[in-house]
Order: C-alpha cells, then structure tokens, then sequence
C-alpha cells in the first residue's frame, strides 16, 4: 500500500473504532475489519499508454490516405490584372501563372474548383496523387512523393459561375476517385473536418480543425453562405476539400480572413449543397440559373419596429414587391414579415435571399408571413433572376478577345450586350474591356469602356475584321480610330510602332 493510502487507512481506523466502541463492541470489530479489507484490496494506479490519442492517429492517416486521392492541383497559366504604373487608373492585363486545387466529383474526370483559381486561364493542368493516377508506388504510409512522380493532365473549362465563385473543370479519365457530397445543411459547429488541398503550392497537404460556424454570412451584400473552420487553410487551398470525419465533401475550401496574408483560424467553404447544384448546372447547361421571387426584403431593426409600429422587431420585413412578378401575384405585400421559408424560420434577410438564391425556376416556396397581428400562409413560385452582371466577364475569354497588335481585350455588342448598357449611339461595335501590359495601348488613350465604332472610316463589328485590317497594315500606317465614350464620338489617331 502507498504511503499516502497507509496514513489515511490508520486515521480512518482509529476514528472508526473510537466512534463504534463507545456504541457496540461488535460493530466496532465488524467495521474495522470491513475497512481493513477494503485497504487491502486497493491497488495504485497503473501508468497506461493513451491507446485513445493512438488510435485517433490511426484513424486520422487512414481518412486522409482514402480521400487525398481525390484532390489535385491546378496549376493555371493565364491572364490577370496589374496596376498601371502611368499613374492611370487603368487595369492592366498580363501573362501570370498561379495554383490552386481541386476536388473529383465524378470518375470520369469532372473536377470542381474555384472560378478565381481559373481566371483569365489560357492552359490548365491538374496534377493527379500517385494513387489518381494509378502509378506504383501508390502513397505508402501516407507519403507521396514529390519527386515528380506524379501525373499531369490538360483539363478544360466546362463552365464558369462567378457569383459563386466555382469552376468546372474536365479531364481524361476512367474510374478516378472521387468524393461524395453530403448534406451540408447538416454540419454542425464543432465538427471536426480536414482541410486538403496545396497551399503555397505544397500539393497533397491536409490539415486539421472544427466546424466555426456551418452558415456564416460573411457580408450583408452577399447572399453566399460559407462555413467557417479553424482548420489552416492558405493560399493555394483554394478549390481544395473540406470533408468530415466520415469522409464526405462537406464543402469547397474559397478564402480566409487574414491580415497577415497567412492562415488566422478564418478560413471559409462553400457548402456542398451548393457546389453540388452548381456543378450539376454546369455540367448540364454550361451556366448557373438562379431564382427569384420579386420582392426586396430588409431586417427589421428597433428603430424600424417602432416607427411602422410592427408586431416585431426583429426577423424580416418586405420593404418592396415587384409589379406581377411572382411574389406579387401570389399576394404578398409590402411590410409583411417573413416568419418561415419552407418551415425554417427567417432571422435575416440575407439567409431568405440564400435560400431563395439556391433555388430552380418553377419551384414553389411556403411562406408563412405576419401581416399586422395575422399570421398567413402563401405558396410562391420562383423565377429565374435575370444575370446581367457577369454577361461580359462571361464573354472575355483571352485568347478569342485579345487584338494583339494594340494590347486591348474587346468584347463584340450583339443584342445582350446592348440590352445592358443604355443609350449607346450604334448597337454594333467592339467595346474595350482591359490592356494587356505591353502593347501600344500603353501609348495612346484608349480606356476600358471605350466602345470602337470605326477604323479609318470602316465601321467595325466583329473582332475577327478588327484583327484581319490591323494585321495588314504595315508599322508606321495611320490608324483612325472612332471611339464612343460617356456618349460622344471622338477620334483617336496614332502610327502603328510594329
């Protein structure tokens, strides 16, 4: 028996017997001997070994060993923007390359990453794990090898959705592996997740942390919700997979918050459930469609309660409700409150427009509504939202829009493109969407948003004109060119300088 125990057992005695002999002799035996017995028994601690931290391990390298397989890297040479050094407030454009990652989400080679990842891209090439590629060696005990034995495929862009900020990519392949999507609505904070992707380049790392937030809405201008972990995301994770301890892609590792540039515990994903439906519409139209109801919805505040002199204040109120749009129809009104959308209940107007935002044309939302001291209930159909926004970053791809002798990217007005920027003198023209850094725009005043109606007294429609008349010209040829800005025609002339 240790000291300590010996000591306590002595005391505990000599107070037992005082105490039960000034009662019953018998008892007092009858205790003693029970405590004597007990003392006897008592054996000290044994030192073991943490077989649950072990184990843990062990069932951390097997989950990573199983899912790294399925994440890439994304090396992308393209074009992206940079400053101007003339001390204009121009963007220009150049020659970069940059990395990412990227998750397998179908065998057949349909990888998802972040459409920031692929901007401006010219090539891309995904570089497969060993065990991707089916190459010896596989990744023993975890490690591959970065050596260079390792795959690398061409991949093209299947379509691009820029409002939430995904990618679809394609290779060749057979029977890749892949990760399974999971019901993201699901997660919970506190989760435990793995971050794996190629931060800094450094491709096939995984790293380790919990659920912050399962919906966080990073700005109130952005219905996008993301999920927030502390698991060490860096530059070059972007595209990369966020998945659960069971193995599932719980979402699309896309930015953190940082002001050191490195990882602050703030890294944000985007849920699966809307990578999975993005990716579906990629992959079947080329393009995101995204719905709306016609109506404008704000959060109601103190100040807001009491001046309209609402039953609440808090939750969501709508402020304005589009002439026959759906919402409209189907009796909605201004200053009613949102309680519920499909039975879950509406804190904020950014989570409705999220939900809202992730739905197809021709599905019907449940709304259950207070109107004055009323609660009522409403069925909505959705439409699909109008996306003029990212018509023209849609358009630009480098390689077809560039005019390479003047280094401008233009983009040609048809019937869209006019629809969205009104007032124009002519429906026909090339407008200027950036520079590349270099060419002879650098040298005269042509600005983004410049739109150019003519050269030399020949209307200009189409890009390919465009580029066929520059390239017959010979260096030191006048070049005229009539040019609508804010409105009005002006020429701008110059001699080509090659």
């Amino acid at each position: 028996m240790h000291r300590p125990a010996r000591h306590a057992a002595r005391s505990l005695w000599r107070a037992a017997y005082s105490f039960s002999r000034r009662i019953n002799p018998l008892l007092a035996f009858l205790i003693v001997g029970a405590m004597a017995s007990a003392f006897a028994n008592q054996v000290p601690p044994v030192s073991r070994e943490p077989d649950s931290l072990l184990e843990l391990s062990s069932q951390m390298r097997w989950l990573s060993q199983q899912v790294s397989p399925a994440v890439v890297q994304v090396l992308v040479t393209g074009y992206g923007l940079t400053d101007s050094d003339s001390g204009h407030a121009v963007s220009l454009v150049e020659r970069e390359k940059s990395i990412g990652s990227g998750v397998i989400v179908d065998p057949d080679g349909y990888i998802m990453t972040n459409a920031h990842v692929v901007k401006g891209a010219i090539s891309i090439r995904v570089v497969l794990t060993e065990a991707a590629a089916g190459l010896e060696g596989g990744i023993e005990n975890g490690d591959e090898d970065d050596s260079g034995n390792s795959k690398t495929e061409d991949a093209k862009i299947v379509g691009i959705d820029q409002e939430s900020d995904l990618a679809l990519l394609k290779i060749d392949g057979k029977r890749l592996p892949t990760l399974q999507f999971m019901n993201s609505d699901r997660l919970r904070q506190g989760d435990l997740v793995l971050a794996l992707g190629a931060p800094l380049g450094l491709r096939n790392s995984v790293s380790f942390g919990v659920v912050s937030s399962p919906d966080r809405l990073v700005s109130t201008g952005d219905p996008m919700v993301y999920i927030q972990t502390d698991a060490s995301i860096n530059p070059g994770n972007s595209g990369g997979a966020l998945v659960t301890m069971t193995g599932v892609l719980a979402g699309i590792n896309t930015f953190i918050v940082s002001q050191s540039g490195g990882n602050e515990g703030l890294g944000f994903a985007i849920p699966a459930n809307t990578v999975r439906d993005v990716y579906r519409q990629l992959r079947k139209d080329g393009h995101v469609s995204r719905g709306e109801i016609g109506i404008y919805a704000q959060d109601i505040n103190v100040a807001m309660a009491r001046g309209l002199s609402l039953a609440r204040d808090h939750g969501v109120i709508v402020s304005d409700v589009v002439e026959d749009g759906p919402a409209d129809r189907s009796g909605l009104q201004r200053r009613d409150i949102i309680l519920s959308l499909d039975g879950h209940r509406m804190v904020s107007a950014a989570q409705m427009e999220s939900n809202i935002f992730r739905r197809s044309a021709g599905d019907k939302l449940d709304l259950r509504i207070l109107r004055g001291q009323q609660e009522l209930n409403i069925v909505c159909a959705v439409r699909e939202r109008p996306d003029r926004s990212s018509l023209l970053g849609r358009l630009i791809h480098p390689e077809r829009n560039v005019i390479a002798r003047l280094g401008i990217l233009c983009i040609e007005i048809d019937k869209n493109v006019a629809a969205m920027i009104p007032g124009l003198r002519h429906d026909y023209g090339l407008i200027v969407a950036a520079k590349t850094a270099g060419g002879q725009s650098q040298s005269i005043d042509l600005q983004p948003g410049d739109i150019i109606d003519a050269m030399n007294n020949s209307p200009i429609a189409l890009l390919d004109t465009f580029r066929s008349q520059l390239n017959h010209m010979k260096p030191g040829d006048p070049v005229v060119l009539q040019i609508e800005r804010d409105g009005r025609f002006q020429y701008l002339a110059f001699e080509l300088d090659r």
